[in-house]
C-alpha cells in the first residue's frame, strides 16, 4: 500500500508538475493514483470541495492522501485545509518538481512523515547555479 498524491493548484500547475515528474521517471504517474485539481477563484466553495473529497476518497487504499497545493494562503491552500483529517489526510504548500518527486519516491513512508519528506525538498533541491 501506498500513499495517494492529490496536487490542488492554480490553472495548469498540477497536471503540468504530474507531466514533468512522469517524464522524468519514465512512468505515468496519472496511472499511479497521482492526481490533480484546479482551484482558483471561479467554483463555488461547496462544489470544489465535494469534487476533492471524492477525489481524495478515489486516491485513498488505505494509507492516506498527500496534498501538495502551490501557495500558501491562497484559494487551493485555503480550501486544501478544510480537507486534512489527521491520518488521513495531510499537506504542504509550496509544490515543485522536486517536492512531487520526493513524494512519489517516498510514499511508502507513514503519511505524516511523508509529507515532512516532501517538504525537505524545498531547501534540499535548491541551489544557486554556479
Amino acid at each position: 500500500m501506498t500513499v495517494g498524491i492529490l496536487i490542488i493548484a492554480h490553472g495548469d500547475i498540477g497536471p503540468a508538475l504530474i507531466g514533468a515528474a512522469s517524464h522524468v521517471l519514465g512512468r505515468n504517474l496519472a496511472e499511479e493514483r497521482v492526481a490533480s485539481l484546479r482551484a482558483g477563484h471561479d467554483e463555488a466553495r461547496e462544489d470544489f470541495l465535494a469534487l476533492a473529497q471524492a477525489r481524495v476518497a478515489d486516491l485513498d487504499s488505505g494509507d492516506g492522501v498527500l496534498l501538495l497545493t502551490d501557495l500558501f494562503g491562497a484559494t487551493p491552500a485555503n480550501l486544501s485545509r478544510e480537507l486534512l483529517q489527521p491520518g488521513r489526510v495531510a499537506g504542504a504548500a509550496g509544490v515543485s518538481l522536486p517536492m512531487l518527486l520526493r513524494a512519489v519516491n517516498y510514499r511508502q513512508l507513514p503519511l505524516e512523515a511523508l509529507r515532512d519528506k516532501a517538504l525537505t525538498a524545498a531547501t534540499e533541491c535548491s541551489a544557486p547555479l554556479p
